[in-house]
């Protein structure tokens, strides 16, 4: 039973790699997120990881010491009866659907604890990831296999929660229906401080009009399952269609010699640039807001990423492949182009209507810019614990309009 006091347990998807017995590597997007809960969480927030074997790739690490973290923190076992006993006096646990975790469902029932699920992946987008990652055919199909089977357990256990809060559609569509208190969000980093301006959207308006070469651009983990490899591929079909552009590549990521060999290869250096890992804040969100037309999104999956919202608080609007976490924004939002996923002829073809049409760019900027506004970092992060509220009987939740 919970020993009622009104401690969040907090149990990301995410690992931490170990530096020493003092201090940790973790991402400022996570530790930014955990002290969102602080501010909104009427009690004491905790967080519990495993620890990493190998380095993450995720873009905006940094190493801390445990003792200046913002929150309490303690190193999980892989003992599932050991977790179960840390959270077990807690007044709800917040928990990423994944394998680990899974058990927590029926245990927590017997506790009395209220369990979230956090979803950000379908079974579709795993197996997506799987096919673009591994090219050994035994194990990928193997890695499929053991996937689908991981479905069942998660079909098993989101009916259990108490609540499932999901990132983006693809999820919220797949289990809505399955757990009695579901919420969608859309995964963002962007402040209300960092939206784009009237004014920043009409000075990027008088380029677009002027007839300027387009400025496209990409930011992210330079991986596979990101379909970065495509983005020289769009390039060199733009040239070849006599569409005048500059292409931006930002981010950093096991792709990232692979892309330089390609574009020497394909003589794109006079057009398409790698531009490295830029600071979210100080760099990145400026760049996009001030110097970039389109945004060129070849992700192959339907992850969640954080880019679309951000992208569009910039207003900047998104091209992408028609996955299922872009087909999702795009359906519910009316906000951005679509294509096929692994056609880097139609995402080329499609962009140079668009250059031939730059009024639907300057429009569509304006749209993508107020869609975002209302899922800022803070507004989410506020609906998300006032839903967390509800689940463990603190007070009814109102959804954000």
């Amino acid at each position: 039973m919970s020993d009622g006091s009104n401690t969040l347990w907090v149990l990301p998807a995410l690992a931490a790699r170990r530096v020493d017995d003092d201090a940790i590597v973790l991402t400022h997007k996570f530790v930014d997120g955990i002290r969102q809960y602080q501010e909104h969480w009427p009690g004491q927030v905790a967080v519990g990881m495993y620890p990493a074997d190998r380095e993450s790739g995720n873009l905006g690490e940094t190493t801390i010491p445990i003792c200046d973290l913002p929150f309490r923190f303690e190193w999980l076992d892989e003992d599932p009866s050991s977790v179960v006993e840390n959270v077990s006096g807690a007044r709800l646990v917040l928990a990423s659907l994944v394998d680990q975790h899974l058990h927590l469902a029926e245990a927590l029932a017997g506790h009395s604890v209220p369990l979230i699920f956090v979803s950000e992946y379908t079974l579709q987008t795993r197996k997506q990831i799987i096919r673009s990652e591994t090219s050994n055919p035994l194990l990928r199909m193997r890695r499929s296999h053991w996937t689908a089977q991981l479905e069942k357990r998660v079909e098993a256990a989101v009916p259990m929660a108490t609540g499932i809060q999901c990132n983006g559609t693809p999820t919220y569509d797949a289990y809505r229906d399955v757990n009695e208190n579901p919420l969608l969000y859309f995964d963002t980093r962007v402040s209300a401080a960092d939206v784009a301006t009237d004014e920043a959207i009409e000075a990027r308006a008088v380029t677009v009009s002027s007839g300027e070469p387009l400025r496209l651009a990409y930011s992210g983990r330079l991986i596979a399952m990101k379909g970065v490899d495509h983005l020289p591929r769009v390039a060199s079909m733009l040239r070849d269609a006599d569409v005048p552009f500059t292409m931006k590549i930002c981010g950093a990521g096991a792709l990232e010699d692979a892309l330089q060999a390609q574009i020497d290869r394909d003589n794109l250096g006079d057009v398409v640039e790698l531009m490295g890992e830029l600071d979210f804040r100080s760099e990145l969100l400026p760049y996009v807001r001030d110097n970039v037309d389109l945004f060129v999104c070849c992700h192959r999956q339907g992850d969640p990423s954080c880019s679309y919202m951000e992208t569009m608080a910039c207003g900047t609007p998104i091209i992408g492949y028609m996955n299922e976490a872009f087909e999702g924004i795009v359906r519910t939002t009316g906000v951005g182009w679509a294509v096929p996923i692994d056609r880097p002829d139609a995402m080329a073809e499609r962009i140079a209507r668009l250059h031939e049409d730059r009024s639907a760019l300057i429009s569509m900027a304006t749209q993508s810019r107020d869609i975002a506004a209302r899922h800022t970092f803070e507004s989410t992060m506020k609906d998300r614990v006032e839903h967390m509220k509800m689940c463990a009987g603190m007070r009814a939740h109102r959804a954000a309009s």
